[in-house]
């Protein structure tokens, strides 16, 4: 006979998440979208927020870097009870946890994400879905008038720019 395993029981024997070692990021290419994103060899992307979040003292902070998500990431909204809730708080607990920076704040919280404007919500879960499909932001492009080859980097700089 089989026995179910509720998901606590299975997190509970997976390792623990390491965070890598900070390494050196190479740019990407830049082009008409906007400034450079670097993505880390270990899946980090940075971005650039459309508003940018407003913090309690005033400070707006728009630039920041989103890493891949784990299947951890994915399991453990499943668990929390504001998403049992509220399932489409789903979105706000899984980006707080894969946003390692934004701005100088180190501790992205559900809190934080919550306080966003929905227009940057809306871009990262845009970004999320980009980079965990595709692995990352950048595709390559013909030109139908000169069919010129190039690469453009699909998350786009400003409000408005892809």
């Amino acid at each position: 006979m089989r026995r179910k395993i509720g998901l606590e029981e299975l997190l509970e024997g997976a390792p623990a998440q390491q965070s890598p070692a900070p390494q050196q990021q190479s740019p990407a290419p830049t082009g008409p979208a906007g400034p450079p994103r670097r993505q880390s060899p270990h899946g980090e992307f940075e971005f650039e927020l459309p508003l940018g979040y407003v913090d309690d003292e005033g400070t707006v902070h728009r630039h920041g870097a989103m890493r891949l998500a784990t299947a951890r990431d994915e399991l453990m909204p499943q668990i929390d009870l504001r998403v049992k809730e509220n399932p489409a708080y789903l979105s706000v607990v899984l980006l707080s946890h894969v946003i390692t920076r934004l701005g100088d704040l180190t501790d992205v919280h559900a809190g934080i994400v919550e306080r966003m404007y929905a227009t940057d919500v809306a871009f990262l879960q845009d970004l999320y879905q980009r980079i965990n499909s595709e692995g990352h932001t950048r595709a390559a492009v013909t030109c139908p008038h000169c069919d010129g080859a190039f690469e453009v980097d699909l998350a786009g700089g400003r409000l408005g720019e892809s």
